[in-house]
C-alpha cells in the first residue's frame, strides 16, 4: 500500500505539484526544478509561512481531510433479509402489508433521565465562531429546527462577539450574537431535538454558562475536550489590527501577536494580512470533570453532555468511564480526519484515532463497562458521515449504545446551497442543475408544499437555505427507511451489529463484526444439516 495521502499539495491549501510525477512520502516533485514556479505548499510557505497551514479562504469554505484509511465504513455491508419484521408498531402484525418501509420508525432519543426525541437519528456539528457558522446560522438553525433534530452551537460564539458587554469581573453581561442564535432556533423549534451550547476553557471564564442559563434559562450544556477532532484548539482569522488587540484583550492566544511592533508595522505594509484567533488547550481530569459537572447542574441545567475528539484510547476510556460516573446525558466522540471550518489541515489529515478504529474501541470499552454492571451513557459518533449508509453502519456497529451520528459539514452544505439559490433566484442567475427543475422556490424545492402545509404564512420566514436542510433530512429518513426495511427492522433500536458483515478480514478484527464468509454460518449450516 502506498502513502495514505499526498502531502505537499492539496485543494484545501490552495497549492498543486508542477510534475505529474510525485515522490510518494515527501509529495515533492520527482524532479524540482530551479525556477518552477509554483505552486506546492514548500513553495507558496517559503513566503507565506504559516500561512499555509489552513484551508482557504477562511470564512468561505468547510474543509473536509482526504486521507484514505486502512478500514473504514465502506468495509461494511449491509445484511438483507427475506423473512421477518422486527420493530413494527405495537399491535401491528407482521406481514406483506404491514413490513412497508414508510412504516420504519426513524426517530431516537438521549438523556440519562430526561430525554430528548429526535426524529432523524443525526445532529449537527458543532457551528461556532468560525465566519461560515455566523453568516450561515439563521439556514443552520431554522434547518434543524424544523427537521426535529439536535442543533450544537459551538465554542467561542460570545468571545468573539464584536458586542460583547462584560462586568467588571470580565464576565459576560450581553451577547446579541449568542441572543441572535438561541431566537432563530427556538422560534421553529417543535420538542424534537434541542440546542446546544459548547463550553471552552474561555467559555467557562467568561461566565457563558450563567449567562445563557439566566437569560434564557437552557435546559442542556455541552462540555468539550478538544477542537472536536483536532486538539490544537479552535481558530479563526481575523483581518483587522484593532479586531485582533480586542480578541487578545479578551484572553485569547492571537498569533502573530498584534502588539509587536513589528507585526503591526507589517501589517501596515501589507505583508501580515490576517491574524489566528486560537483557544487554550484544555486538561481534563476526574475529580474537576466530575465538580464542573456538579457546578453546571446547581447552576439549573438539567442535561449535560459531553464532546470530545480522537484522541488516544487512554482518553476515549476517560470520557466513557467519567461520563458514566457524571451521568453525562450523551457523549459524542469525534473521529479523525472530519472537516472543519478552519483547522490546521496536517493535524486535520494527520492527528488522532480515525473514526471507524474510533468507535470499533469505544464500543469495546462500552461493553466492559456494561458487564461490570456500570451504566453506559448515551453515545454518538462523529467523523465524516454524510448519508443514510453511514448513519445505519455506526449504529448498528455501536448497537444498543450509539443513539445518532453527529454530522457538520453534511448538514451545513444543504444550508449553503439553499441560501445560494434565493441568492441566485433574486440575481435571475440559475445554474442549469436548478433551473431544470423550475424558476421559483416552489417548484424547486420538492417539499415545499409539505411546509407550507405546516406553517401556513409564517413560511415566509423560513430561509430557503432551512428548506435545503429539511429536504436533505427527508432524503436521509427515506433512505434510511429503505435501508432498514431491507433488514427487517422497522425501529432504531432494534438495529444489531449482527445487520452489518465486514467485508475484509482485516475490518472484521479491527471492529469485531462478523466477517462476510462467517456471518450467520451457524445458523446456515444448521438449516444445510436437518
Amino acid at each position: 500500500m502506498g502513502n495514505l495521502r499526498q502531502p505537499n499539495a492539496n485543494e484545501a491549501t490552495r497549492t498543486f505539484n508542477r510534475s505529474k510525477s510525485v515522490a510518494p512520502m515527501s509529495g515533492i516533485c520527482t524532479r524540482c526544478v530551479d525556477g518552477c514556479r509554483g505552486n506546492c505548499e514548500i513553495f507558496k510557505s517559503s513566503f507565506r509561512g504559516r500561512e499555509v497551514l489552513y484551508p482557504g479562504p477562511f470564512g468561505e469554505i468547510t474543509a473536509g481531510a482526504d486521507k484514505e484509511y486502512p478500514v473504514d465504513y465502506s468495509h461494511l455491508n449491509i445484511q438483507g433479509y427475506a423473512v421477518g419484521a422486527v420493530g413494527l408498531p405495537e399491535g401491528m402484525e407482521a406481514s406483506p402489508e404491514t413490513a412497508r418501509f414508510p412504516n420504519v420508525d426513524t426517530e431516537t432519543e438521549y438523556g440519562w433521565n430526561k430525554k430528548v426525541k429526535m426524529r432523524l437519528p443525526a445532529f449537527t456539528g458543532a457551528l461556532g465562531s468560525t465566519d461560515i457558522a455566523r453568516k450561515n446560522w439563521n439556514e443552520f438553525a431554522v434547518g434543524a429546527a424544523i427537521t426535529g433534530i439536535t442543533l450544537v452551537c459551538g465554542e467561542n460564539v460570545c468571545g468573539i462577539d464584536p458586542e460583547l458587554k462584560r462586568d467588571n469581573n470580565g464576565l459576560v453581561t450581553e451577547s446579541p450574537e449568542m441572543d441572535r442564535r438561541i431566537a432563530a432556533y427556538n422560534k421553529f423549534h417543535e420538542g424534537y431535538g434541542e440546542m446546544l451550547v459548547q463550553m471552552n476553557v474561555e467559555d467557562t471564564k467568561l461566565g457563558v454558562a450563567e449567562y445563557i442559563s439566566s437569560k434564557h434559562e437552557m435546559d442542556t450544556l455541552e462540555l468539550k475536550w478538544g477542537q472536536g477532532a483536532k486538539c490544537i484548539g479552535g481558530e479563526i482569522k481575523v483581518r483587522d489590527l484593532d479586531r485582533a488587540l480586542e480578541l487578545k484583550r479578551r484572553g485569547y492566544i492571537v498569533t502573530p501577536d498584534p502588539e509587536n511592533a513589528a507585526v503591526q508595522e507589517a501589517y501596515k505594509v501589507g505583508a501580515i494580512r490576517e491574524f489566528e484567533r486560537h483557544s487554550r488547550l484544555g486538561f481534563v481530569d476526574k475529580e474537576g470533570f466530575l465538580e464542573e459537572v456538579d457546578r453546571l447542574r446547581s447552576i439549573g441545567y438539567d442535561r449535560i453532555t459531553l464532546k470530545t475528539g480522537a484522541y488516544s484510547m487512554v482518553e476515549a476510556a476517560m470520557a466513557l468511564k467519567y461520563s458514566s460516573e457524571a451521568k453525562i446525558d450523551l457523549l459524542t466522540f469525534d473521529g479523525a480526519p472530519g472537516g472543519t471550518g478552519m483547522s490546521p489541515w496536517p493535524m486535520m489529515e494527520e492527528w488522532g484515532i480515525p473514526t471507524f478504529y474510533l468507535q470499533s474501541l469505544v464500543y469495546e470499552f462500552a461493553e466492559k463497562l456494561n458487564n461490570k454492571g456500570e451504566r453506559v451513557p448515551d453515545l454518538a459518533m462523529a467523523g465524516g458521515f454524510s448519508s443514510e449508509d453511514g448513519i445505519y453502519k455506526a449504529l448498528a456497529m455501536g448497537s444498543p449504545y450509539f443513539k445518532a451520528v453527529c454530522m457538520g459539514r453534511g448538514l451545513m452544505i444543504p444550508g449553503m446551497v439553499g441560501k445560494n439559490i434565493g441568492k441566485w433566484l433574486d440575481e435571475d442567475n440559475l445554474p442549469k442543475t436548478v433551473s431544470e427543475f423550475g424558476h421559483r422556490p416552489e417548484e424547486i424545492f420538492v417539499h415545499y408544499e409539505d411546509l407550507e402545509e405546516r406553517y401556513g404564512e409564517d413560511i415566509k420566514d423560513i430561509p430557503l437555505g432551512a428548506m435545503g436542510i429539511y429536504s436533505y433530512g427527508e432524503k436521509l429518513k427515506v433512505g434510511l427507511q429503505q435501508l432498514m426495511a431491507g433488514s427487517r427492522r422497522f425501529n432504531i433500536n432494534t438495529l444489531s451489529r449482527k445487520d452489518v458483515m465486514a467485508l475484509t478480514e482485516e475490518a472484521a478484527e479491527v471492529s469485531g463484526i462478523d466477517y462476510v464468509m462467517n456471518a450467520y454460518r451457524d445458523v446456515a449450516e444448521q438449516i444445510l444439516d436437518e
